[in-house]
C-alpha cells in the first residue's frame, strides 16, 4: 500500500518538483497551497505524512501544527528557509517531528520521509504495555496514561518516550537516540531531544528542575529510571 503524502507549500516550483520526485518514489501526493484549508485536510484527510512549510502567507506552519496537532497524530515534517535555532525550536514545541532547511536535496527529503514513516510502522507493530506504578505506556495504541487520565503528547514525543521507557535503567546517548528516532547522525548540536524530554518531563509527574524519572546522564545522554516512576506517580 502507498504511504500517502500531504504537502503544504505556496511556492508552485518547489511544491511541484516535490510531488513528481515522490510520485516517483510510489507515493500518494497531495497538495496544498492554503495554509487555513490545510488545517480541514489535514484533519479531515489524515495522511501518512504532512511536508509543511513553514513560511506561508496566511497561515504560518506553527499555527498550522498548533491547530491539528490534538487531532492528528502522523508526523509533520517542517520545512523552513530559516536556520535560526529558536525557529526550529518553536516548530518543535508546536508538534512538528522533524525539520529540514531549504533548499533540500530532494534524496534527503526521502530520506527523512521514510524515516519518520518507518518509524511510525516499527511501532504499530509491537503490541506492548509498559506499566510504572500509574504512569502506563501503551504502545499498540501510541498512547500514554498517567493515572488513567490520557496524556498530551506528539506522536514524536511519544515516540521517545517509548525508547526511553522500553531500555529503562540503561542510558542511551544522544547519538542512539537520533539513529533510532530520525535515522540520521547526531551533528552535536540539534537540540530537539532534549526540547521533547523538557516537554514530556512534566507530563509524566516528573521534576523539571530535578527530575528523577528521566534523568540527563551527564557526557552520555539520558536514562528513564522505572523504580522512580513508580515512586513518583
Amino acid at each position: 500500500m502507498m504511504n500517502t503524502v500531504l504537502i503544504v507549500e505556496d511556492d508552485e516550483r518547489l511544491a511541484k518538483l516535490m510531488c513528481e520526485y515522490l510520485q516517483a518514489q510510489n507515493f500518494t501526493v497531495l497538495l496544498e497551497m492554503n495554509g487555513r484549508s490545510a488545517v480541514q485536510r489535514i484533519i479531515s484527510e489524515q495522511p501518512d505524512l504532512v511536508i509543511l512549510d513553514l513560511m506561508l502567507p496566511d497561515l504560518d506552519g506553527f499555527s498550522i501544527c498548533r491547530s491539528v496537532r490534538c487531532e492528528y497524530k502522523g508526523p509533520i515534517l517542517m520545512l523552513t528557509a530559516r536556520t535560526d535555532d529558536a525557529d526550529q525550536v518553536q516548530g518543535l514545541e508546536q508538534g512538528a517531528d522533524d525539520y529540514v532547511c531549504k533548499p533540500v536535496k530532494p534524496s534527503v527529503l526521502l530520506a527523512r520521509v521514510k524515516a519518520l514513516l518507518r518509524r511510525i510502522e516499527n511501532t504499530e507493530q509491537k503490541v506492548q504495555l509498559l506499566q510504572f506504578g500509574t504512569l502506563t505506556i501503551d504502545c499498540a495504541r501510541r498512547s500514554a496514561f498517567l493515572r488513567d487520565e490520557l496524556i498530551d503528547l506528539t506522536g514524536a514525543e511519544f515516540d521517545l518516550l517509548w525508547l526511553l521507557a522500553s531500555h529503562a535503567g540503561i542510558p542511551l546517548s544522544r547519538e542512539v537516540i537520533f539513529k533510532e528516532l530520525r535515522g540520521i547522525e547526531y551533528d552535536g548540536v540539534d537540540r530537539s531531544i532534549d526540547v521533547r524530554i523538557s516537554r514530556i518531563r512534566p507530563r509524566i509527574g516528573d521534576d523539571g528542575e530535578q527530575p528523577e524519572i528521566i534523568k540527563t546522564i551527564r557526557n552520555k545522554g539520558y536514562m528513564f529510571v522505572g523504580e522512580a516512576a513508580q515512586e513518583l506517580t
